[in-house]
């Protein structure tokens, strides 16, 4: 009778265990800094402390916001801090990407993937220019569809980098055979969903209703 039920036990952690987010694991924020490909600029990024406001975290501290440095060389080749702001990101984001033109791209939040303000661009004299949620760039279906974890929505793979002529940030969102990529203007922050199937097409993101 012990056998059976511990048998019966067994199948039911079998039967529940799809249904389970799987956990994540997040090191803490760190200072992190992202020089221009010129090296004529670098922007460093120092961790905020407002949990509170990411998702999954109500109750905790709401404090600072990641705050960001942007420096410039020098004739001497040394670098000057040109100015600072306080970005939208609560913690962090998790990775963020400087042109040749000092602009600042970040990408999605700590511990909170897919959360919150997911591609926020900044030009180089500090001036927020766009930011983009989910919903601002998939209806509620495709949204849906990318896969998630107990803090994050994965809504994104494959490569991210500013183009060779530092006008474009670049990312793939899924993969092949269905591989699309999201382009963002760094002149005017606008952006573009493209597809390489039937043919590579572009069009504008159709923002959740």
């Amino acid at each position: 009778m012990l056998c059976r039920r511990m048998i019966f036990v067994v199948l039911l952690c079998f039967l529940i265990m799809p249904a389970v987010l799987p956990a994540d694991d997040w090191a803490s924020a760190t200072v992190q800094e992202v020089f221009s490909k010129n090296r004529q600029y670098f922007i460093r990024i120092t961790p905020g402390e407002s949990i509170g406001e990411t998702w999954g975290f109500s109750g905790a501290k709401i404090g600072k916001h990641a705050h960001a440095e942007f420096f410039r060389v020098q004739a001497d080749r040394s670098y000057r801090l040109d100015r600072e702001i306080d970005l939208l990101n609560p913690v962090a984001p998790t990775g963020f990407f400087v042109s040749n033109a000092g602009d600042l791209v970040t990408l999605d939040n700590w511990h909170n993937v897919g959360y919150g303000f997911v591609v926020v661009l900044y030009h180089s004299d500090g001036k927020l220019m766009k930011s983009y949620r989910l919903a601002d760039l998939f209806p509620k279906k495709e949204a849906e569809s990318f896969s998630q974890s107990v803090s994050s929505i994965w809504w994104h793979k494959g490569p991210t980098y500013i183009d060779e002529d530092q006008k474009i940030f670049y990312m793939g969102y899924r993969e092949s055979p269905d591989y699309r990529d999201l382009l963002l203007s760094l002149g005017d922050g606008s952006v573009r969903l493209c597809s390489s199937a039937p043919k590579y097409h572009c069009w504008k993101p159709a923002p959740r209703s």
